[in-house]
């Protein structure tokens, strides 16, 4: 499966920070030394619906995270990986009367466009958890055979007392972590399971549904979270950076893809850092494609809406706040960029070499966008009411703007 394009990245004066962000495992703020290569894995969307703001804010970001790393000279090694197999992909093709896998390439080509729109960088392996198959099933025929996992009428699923780490990520209750696992694509109340919690790693083929060949463990299709874990492995290893995706990842998904993959390999922990990003709300409830409360990317394209206005609508949120989208966010959004073009289009301004430490030194504090945008606000505001005499400053503020919040002024 192929990613979308990237778009240039400027490179500035000078060199960025070391980036502290919040860790949900450990509940506070550490700063991430990942060495000349840094590894990033995001969960990527189940493509039966078009991108709404919840993904592109969570994608928003990781892409920040992304750019920091880039400021500090290094290499970023991003995995990315696609659910184009998975109950309600196969659900709302039933619905609408649609192929599958149809439906699975119209919706992942569309989350490209947006992507590239939004001037997302893209991930450097792009995989679909159909291809991911043949990677997935030696890894549960391990788990199967050390003693971690277990049948029940021909599914397979891993037993979460095989890991001493489990529960090491979200750090909930039994209770808490056995609703959410309902809610959340589980089935804690079938009978039959050694613990209501234990994840299916691999389902037997249903009549049906699309089903592949599963070596000892007979036709089926894979479980949700041995999905990344098979293609996270395989592509950065134990150990990488950062696990990334919206904080309705982090049980159960995030949660037993750790284990999974601690079970497997013997080493702890899987990432060194689990970052999750908040929620967006329409009309006070999550915006989510179980409740059709969504406002998509791609029809605000199709309206003229400037893409660079809905990234700065994301950016004025911090990443870990929950925030609800309204038509006011959006217009506030369209005002600012109005007013960074109008400032950087002129001949010269104020110098610009402090704001560029300014949105490095915001960004480099848990992705602080909020105050980088406040600081080129201020910026701006300065340029308006008094100008300046530095000739270069204008293309220096529309680089740092571009290279560090990804936003082409």
């Amino acid at each position: 499966m192929h990613a979308w394009p990237a778009s240039e990245v400027p490179a500035l004066p000078g060199q960025g920070r070391d980036l502290r962000i919040h860790d949900t495992a450990t509940g506070g703020l550490v700063t991430l030394d990942p060495g000349p290569v840094a590894r990033i894995y995001v969960c990527g969307i189940t493509p039966y619906d078009a991108t709404h703001m919840g993904h592109a804010a969570t994608y928003n970001a990781f892409d920040l995270v992304q750019r920091v790393w880039l400021d500090t000279k290094r290499q970023v090694h991003y995995v990315q990986n696609v659910t184009d197999v998975d109950d309600p992909l196969l659900e709302r093709a039933v619905r609408d009367g649609v192929d599958w896998t149809a439906l699975a390439e119209q919706e992942t080509a569309l989350f490209r466009e947006d992507m590239t729109a939004l001037r997302m960088l893209p991930p450097r392996h792009y995989i679909g958890a159909v291809e991911a198959i043949p990677g997935i099933v030696p890894l549960v025929e391990r788990l199967r055979d050390a003693g971690a996992a277990y049948e029940l009428d021909g599914d397979i699923y891993f037993s979460v007392e095989a890991d001493p780490h489990f529960g090491g990520v979200s750090h909930l209750d039994a209770a808490a972590m056995r609703l959410l696992s309902a809610e959340r694509g589980g089935d804690p109340d079938r009978p039959g399971k050694k613990n209501p919690l234990d994840p299916m790693l691999w389902m037997a083929a249903r009549e049906g549904e699309p089903s592949w060949d599963g070596g000892t463990l007979g036709r089926g299709r894979p479980g949700w979270h041995i999905e990344c874990v098979a293609i996270a492995l395989d592509h950065l290893g134990m150990g990488f950076d950062v696990q990334g995706g919206g904080s309705d990842l982090a049980f159960p998904h995030h949660e037993m893809g750790a284990s999974h993959a601690q079970a497997l390999t013997g080493e702890f922990p899987m990432a060194k850092a689990y970052v999750h990003a908040g929620m967006v709300g329409l009309d006070g409830e999550k915006m989510s494609k179980s409740k059709g409360n969504l406002v998509f990317v791609s029809q605000l394209r199709r309206e003229g809406v400037d893409p660079a206005a809905i990234r700065l609508t994301l950016l004025a949120h911090h990443y870990r706040s929950d925030w609800e989208w309204t038509d006011q966010v959006l217009e506030d959004a369209l005002a600012r960029l109005e007013r960074w073009r109008a400032a950087v289009s002129r001949p010269d301004g104020p110098p610009a070499d402090a704001l560029v430490e300014q949105i490095r030194e915001a960004l480099a504090n848990d992705l602080d966008s909020p105050a980088a945008l406040d600081a080129v606000d201020r910026w701006a505001t300065l340029q308006q009411d008094s100008g300046g005499t530095d000739t270069g400053a204008p293309g220096v503020v529309s680089r740092a703007v571009d290279a560090l919040l990804g936003v082409a002024l």
